[in-house]
């Protein structure tokens, strides 16, 4: 028996990475009567012989999972907004933030087009960068999202499992060709003479970069959020640390009295902005809930 990683899952075979080479495997029967899909991303035990195919004989606990893509076992999330065109929204990475913070997934942020902006806007900009790197999100500001941008973003991938994400029309599928050149994704994500959607059926695989493993697919395209209001505070990192000096226990930071959160947006330690987003979250999870 052998421990590896699924790589890439197609037409009911799952390729295994033993790390050096590549096991065409199919799935025991048990998989099917418990109703576990084995997801690219996961770590199994699979046995092979050196004629014919291997069998994957366990699926070894998953750190998270993600729908879409449909992976097991991310790392981090790299977040692509742009600058400008289209202009950088706040309200969006933070909702994104919250998604991947609820996925029990790190966050790198990469925001591109910088050579675009006046110096007004790159101050503001600027700005922005320094609030979430306070927070202690990863930063990267670049003029390409692809040359300059796969340059910076190179290091950030060795040793970690990697999806990206973000605003759309920013140029994910560019900068994944980038990475990964003989992929050859389209760039606008569907084929007009496929058919729309199309590119949804594609089949995940992680392929190898720089020592770590990419994500050929960009994931989160929904954004809807799924936790409990009680949850959400988790997701907002510096929320999540001033709550513990909150009065009450299981505190919303919304009505409540003696709120170490609103204390913290008085003061400054917490951006007002970021509050303002949490309690706009905070709304649309309660809406979310059926009233009886």
């Amino acid at each position: 028996m052998h421990e590896g990683k699924i790589v890439k899952a197609l037409s009911g075979f799952y390729y295994v990475s033993d790390g050096e080479k590549y096991i065409q495997c199919r799935g025991r029967g048990v998989f099917r009567k418990k109703k576990i899909t084995p997801l690219v991303g996961d770590n199994v035990i699979y046995q092979y012989d050196k004629e014919s195919e291997g069998y994957i004989l366990e699926i070894l606990e998953r750190k998270n999972e993600l729908v879409r893509p449909p992976i097991s076992n991310v790392d981090q999330a790299i977040l692509v907004f742009s600058a400008v065109e289209p202009s950088f929204n706040t309200v969006l990475l933070d909702r994104f933030l919250v998604l991947i913070e609820d996925s029990g997934i790190d966050a790198v942020i990469v925001i591109s087009k910088m050579d675009l902006l006046s110096e007004e806007e790159k101050d503001a900009i600027q700005e922005s960068i320094g609030q979430y790197r306070e927070i202690g999100y990863p930063v990267i500001a670049t003029s390409s999202v692809t040359e300059e941008g796969t340059a910076i973003l190179l290091p950030y991938l060795k040793g970690k499992v990697s999806v990206f994400a973000g605003q759309s029309g920013v140029g994910k599928s560019s900068l994944l060709n980038a990475l990964m050149p003989h992929l050859n994704l389209k760039t606008n994500d569907i084929s007009s003479h496929l058919g729309r959607g199309k590119h949804t059926t594609r089949h995940v695989e992680l392929i190898p970069v720089e020592g770590g493993l990419v994500a050929d697919t960009p994931g989160f395209s929904s954004l809807d959020f799924t936790m409990e209001d009680v949850e959400l505070s988790d997701c907002f990192p510096e929320i999540e640390r001033a709550s513990h000096h909150c009065k009450f226990r299981g505190c919303l930071h919304d009505k409540e009295p003696r709120c170490a959160v609103k204390e913290g947006v008085a003061d400054g330690s917490i951006q007002p902005f970021r509050y303002q987003h949490y309690l706009d979250f905070l709304a649309e999870i309660r809406d979310r809930k059926p009233r009886y």
